[in-house]
This record gives structure tokens, C-alpha cells and sequence, in this order.
């Protein structure tokens, strides 16, 4: 692609939210308006695109404050995709691929490039609109933290510090009660944030996306904790974890214009299959959309703030094409086609899940 000039950009987020949208759109905004560029939201993903009536023009004064906020001000979509769109027609609802039309009124608008803020879907989308030509610098979003090209996402720091201070909660209930808590997370097929906040929360037993789970292997586990003199045993589920040989567990099929199926439900079956098997007292809690909520930590404050600059500055360098990605100590350029269709997992013999079973954490393959 030829040079462009820039005068205008627009910045939009996708997918599911997570602590350090605003901060990205901060430091975006920011960072443009001394180069003398205007800077537009797009509102809901890309509907606001599709509608025609989504971008709201973003200065230092519209986004004084948001810092420290969670959600987007943009609103988010995961339903949006605008090579699948859902439409209704003749009473059924199909997809349509209506990318061309987002392209066509990015340029009416305006705007010379786009920064898109997602995670893996979403950036699938970025790099399709910039396969089709149009310039996109992506900034890397999921508290799932399984994009790969970034050391880590922001976002994820946040829902493993909430996930961690839950089950800091949960030893006194557990406790009191002598019980077995079973604690389903989020993060999909990848377990970083079971793992982390397992660890770091006192869990008894950790189970993964990567480590399919016996359930005679956990039962053994819970047992040998009581034997031990300890009343309660806390368990760490990700929502991807699965038992051997078994599927998934999830809430119902995929939807139309939705990017995956609903996972979940591996914490209540296993709470229920544990006190039947055991005998002992089980509930279950699923952590769930808290995990995404509330003012994001310092260290994801800095990273959106840093991924956002350096979005900015991809496109002064004219790096099209490419995802802001974190690579110690730096915020270094990687291709967005190399990012999109696949997954970073947790390493089964890596550092820390080795850490953990040095400590005597089960994972439910033993």
C-alpha cells in the first residue's frame, strides 16, 4: 500500500469488554491530537459503521476521566462481524457479508485509518478489512490472554486479580462450612486465568483446557485434603476444562453472528459429581462476567495506556497491518495475520504449572 495521508482515524472496540478498554481509547486520542488528527469512535462494535449513525467525534475533553473506567464508552458487540452479519429474512436469520459496506463508509467519513481494539475475532475481522485494503493498526484485547504475538493482554491482570480476591473470600465461607467450593472462570480454551488465580488464590486443585481431568483423579484429591486434617478444599475450574475423553461443557449451540459457543457448566456438574462421590458437602460458583467488570489494575492501566500510544505511532510509521504487542521491555509491531486463527494455550510442562504441582496442586491427570 502506497503512503497515505493521515488527518483522521477512528478507533472502535470489539467483542467482549475488559478492564482497560477506556485507557487504550484515552491514550489513542491522546496521543493523535498533537499530530494535529481528528479522532472518531465507533459506537458497538461495527454496527455503528453499519448503521451509518455510530461515530462520535473523541477529544482530550471527552475522554477526561475514563482512565480508571471499565467497559468502553464506545460500547462492545460480539454478534457484529460484518463478513457474517446476521439479517433477518422471510422470518429466518442468516448472515450476510456486508464488509464492503463498512469500507465504504469509512472513507465517506472520512477516516484514513482505523484502530481496532479486540481480541481474536475481532482482530479476524481487522485483518479481513485490511486484506480488502483498508488501513488498520490492531491493539490486542481478552482476559483470556490467548493471543498470540503479546507476552500478555491487557485485561487479564485485572480478572486475575478479582478471580484471586474471590477465592481469598471463599476459604473463610469454605472453611466455616467444610465444604468443597468448585469456582469456574472464564477464559475459554486456554486456562491462564484458572491457572494464575489458582495459584495465587490457595487452590487445591487447578483444572485446564490443556489437562484433561479425571474425575476419580479429583475425587482423590478432595479426600486426601481431608484426610490431611484440612475441613474445605477449594477447586479452580476454566470454563474450557474438560474430563477425559469427554466434551465441553456448554449452554446451548452457537448463534447466529455470535463469534463461539457459550461454555460453562463444568463447575456445578463437578460440584455435583464430588459430593456424590465423596460425600462431602460441594457448591459451586461461577465467577463469570465479574471477572470483565470494574476499574482496571495498575499494570493493565499502563499496558492499554502503552498499547494505545504505540497504535498511534504504528500509524504516523505507516505499519498497517499489524497488532500493538508487548515483547519486554518494548511495545514492538506484529502481523496481525500471523495473530488471527490461532491460540496461545498454557504450556503443560512450562515453569508455572510445574510451580504448581511443586506445590502439591492436583490437575486432575494423576
Amino acid at each position: 500500500m502506497a503512503p497515505i495521508r493521515v488527518n483522521r482515524i477512528a478507533v472502535n472496540t470489539g467483542g467482549g469488554d475488559a478492564p482497560g478498554l477506556n485507557a487504550v481509547i484515552r491514550a489513542v486520542v491522546r496521543a493523535a491530537e498533537p499530530l494535529g488528527w481528528e479522532v472518531f469512535g465507533i459506537e458497538r462494535g461495527y454496527d455503528g459503521v453499519i448503521s451509518g449513525k455510530g461515530f462520535r467525534r473523541l477529544t482530550r475533553s471527552t475522554v477526561r476521566g475514563i482512565l480508571g473506567m471499565g467497559g468502553s464508552i464506545l460500547g462492545t458487540n460480539n454478534r457484529g462481524n460484518p463478513f457474517q452479519y446476521p439479517v433477518t429474512v422471510r422470518g429466518k436469520v442468516v448472515t450476510k457479508d456486508v464488509g464492503d459496506l463498512v469500507i465504504r463508509r469509512l472513507r465517506h467519513k472520512g477516516i484514513d485509518a482505523l484502530v481496532a481494539i479486540g481480541g481474536d475475532g475481532s482482530l479476524s475481522i481487522a485483518a479481513e478489512i485490511w486484506k480488502r485494503g483498508f488501513p488498520v493498526v490492531g491493539v490486542p484485547k481478552t482476559i483470556d490472554n490467548d493471543l498470540v504475538g503479546t507476552v500478555v493482554t491487557f485485561g487479564f491482570d485485572t480478572a486475575v486479580s478479582v478471580a484471586t480476591e474471590a477465592l481469598d473470600r471463599l476459604h473463610s465461607t469454605a472453611a466455616s462450612h467444610e465444604r468443597v467450593m468448585v469456582v469456574e472462570v472464564m477464559g475459554r480454551y486456554a486456562g491462564w486465568i484458572a491457572l494464575h488465580s489458582g495459584i495465587a488464590g490457595g487452590a487445591d486443585v487447578i483444572l485446564l483446557p490443556e489437562i484433561p481431568f479425571s474425575a476419580a483423579s479429583v475425587c482423590r484429591a478432595v479426600q486426601a485434603r481431608y484426610r490431611s486434617g484440612r475441613n474445605f478444599c477449594i477447586i479452580v475450574a476454566a470454563e474450557g476444562a474438560r474430563p477425559k475423553g469427554g466434551s465441553y461443557f456448554t449452554q446451548g449451540p452457537k448463534e447466529a453472528g455470535r463469534e463461539h459457543v457459550r461454555l460453562g457448566g463444568v463447575a456445578e456438574a463437578l460440584a455435583k459429581l464430588i459430593q456424590e462421590r465423596t460425600r462431602r458437602e460441594s457448591r459451586s460458583l461461577v465467577l463469570g462476567h465479574l471477572l470483565r467488570g470494574g476499574s482496571p489494575t495498575t499494570f493493565d492501566r499502563l499496558l492499554a495506556t502503552r498499547f494505545g500510544a504505540a497504535a498511534v505511532r504504528f500509524i504516523r510509521e505507516q505499519r498497517f497491518g499489524y497488532v500493538t504487542a508487548l515483547d519486554p521491555p518494548n511495545i514492538v509491531p506484529f502481523p496481525i495475520a500471523e495473530v488471527v486463527g490461532k491460540q496461545k494455550t498454557v504450556p503443560v510442562d512450562g515453569d508455572v504449572v510445574q510451580a504448581a504441582r511443586a506445590m502439591g496442586i492436583c490437575f486432575g491427570d494423576e
